[in-house]
């Protein structure tokens, strides 16, 4: 099998502790991790892994199971680069009077997507989401300009095919409903119960 991209969505509680165990997971099979972002989910108080690795398919399958032994996580998905739309964000810092002065660093930022977010008399810096090409593009095009810092986001990425981790969820709910509910049924004689 071939190595390639993968992208793994994990659906989880966010409990303290769960990034370092998952993170374990993977440094013990020495796979490096090449993008990972946590956040919120569509689901209120469910968190989401994004992580994105360089693998073959067998590995990446068994490191979701390994992942999913996990307590706090409720489902891991894995997917290739053409099965999500993706996206990265990256700020560019320039300095300002050599972009004030050449008109053709506008037309190759206008040219790159770039917008600006901060315009300093010593410094602007330029904002671009896109692929990891097309962020590297930049980078390329403001080097000799005296690019003076440069960072980008983890991946953030949705499965085409899916419907929402919601629906899984109220299926999972249909199918094996949990118990009800029993009170306790000293909690009204607390004071006879607990009284010496």
């Amino acid at each position: 099998m071939e190595r390639q991209e993968f992208n793994i969505t994990a659906y989880t509680e966010n409990h303290i502790g769960l990034l370092n165990r998952i993170a374990i997971i993977f440094s013990r099979r020495k796979i490096n991790i090449e993008s990972l972002n946590t956040s919120p989910s569509e689901i209120e108080g469910i968190h989401r892994f994004n992580i994105v690795i360089n693998e073959t398919e067998e590995v990446v399958r068994k490191i979701c199971r390994q992942i999913e032994k996990q307590v706090e996580v409720l489902k891991v998905y894995y997917n290739t680069n053409d099965e999500v739309i993706w996206q990265e964000m990256a700020l560019y810092k320039v300095p300002t009077d050599i972009i004030a002065e050449r008109a053709l660093v506008e037309r190759l930022l206008r040219e790159n997507g770039a917008r600006a977010v901060v315009i300093r008399k010593d410094y602007t810096v330029f904002e671009t989401t896109g692929h990891r090409q097309e962020t590297d593009n930049l980078i390329r095009v403001l080097e000799p300009f005296g690019l003076i810092e440069f960072v980008r986001s983890a991946r953030i990425a949705i499965i085409k095919a899916s419907d929402g981790f919601h629906l899984k969820l109220n299926e999972f709910e249909e199918t094996q409903p949990s118990d009800e509910v029993i009170e306790n049924e000293y909690l009204n004689d607390r004071d006879g119960v607990f009284a010496m």
